[in-house]
């Protein structure tokens, strides 16, 4: 339309020199209609825009509506098989389960220590301590020299170890058979 409307304009110059009035308006109000008529298809091109990117938009909500309708079926399906009270109770006796597992395990790990923990562990703890105190220059031998020195009740320990093994024993029973 450019092309056109250049057109018109280097015609109404010519017309305008000749010196014909008539045909300068003539050609002034076709060049005024020219104009309007681009104007006008601009306005329909953009309309035309906005009803293409309306109707994209309406088939993408379809096409999610559509989508959440299988996925609401789905889950529906989901639900019926899988009896959400049901699946609480089962998850309600893993928890309880899985604290009495817990509980046993301490316990019985506590009890192998207790029974692995002799003389010779003491002896090399104390051993491995002495080395790592001298490596770091301090000197045991002189703070123990300070130290109150007698007997330590060692017997009632003995008996109170030997009852308390033979009662984690009872209680590691009873924990097996319920």
């Amino acid at each position: 339309m450019l092309l056109e409307e250049k057109k018109l304009v280097a015609e109404i110059k010519r017309t305008a020199k000749t010196g014909n009035e008539t045909a300068t308006k003539v050609l002034a109000r076709q060049l005024v209609r020219l104009r309007q008529q681009i104007a006008n298809l601009q306005g329909s091109r953009a309309q035309m825009r906005g009803i293409a990117t309306h109707t994209q938009a309406i088939s993408a909500q379809s096409s999610v509506a559509a989508g959440m309708k299988g996925a609401t079926k789905a889950m529906t399906a989901m639900n019926k098989q899988m009896e959400p009270a049901k699946q609480a109770k089962v998850m309600q006796d893993f928890q309880r389960q899985s604290a009495q597992l817990d509980m046993t395990t301490e316990m019985m790990s506590d009890a192998i220590d207790d029974a692995i923990d002799n003389d010779e562990a003491e002896e090399e703890t104390e051993d491995l301590t002495n080395q790592v105190l001298d490596e770091i220059g301090i000197d045991i031998a002189s703070q123990l020299s300070a130290a109150p020195k007698g007997k330590i009740a060692g017997k009632r320990t003995e008996e109170s170890t030997s009852s308390g093994i033979d009662e984690l024993e009872k209680r590691l029973a009873a924990l097996r058979n319920p």
